[in-house]
């Protein structure tokens, strides 16, 4: 979510207007400015905090590919 410039829920809106179809996965650590639920409402296919474990994260791009990959 933090970056220079631009946060991750901005950065996805603005890619998700030139690709709406493009598998976004937001990763954070503690954020106010974001939800679960706002981030599926602006299009992210998946939302995970940090602390993540290599497992999880993994499990977690896959899934969002794999569904990707269906449509």
């Amino acid at each position: 979510m933090t970056m220079p410039e631009m946060t991750g829920d901005k950065l996805a809106v603005e890619l998700l207007k030139i690709r709406p179809d493009l598998p976004i996965v937001l990763n954070t650590g503690y954020s106010m400015a974001i939800s679960t639920e706002r981030a599926m409402e602006i299009g992210v296919k998946a939302f995970i905090y940090k602390p993540v474990v290599e497992a999880e994260l993994a499990g977690t791009v896959r899934a969002v590919l794999d569904e990707a990959r269906q449509k």
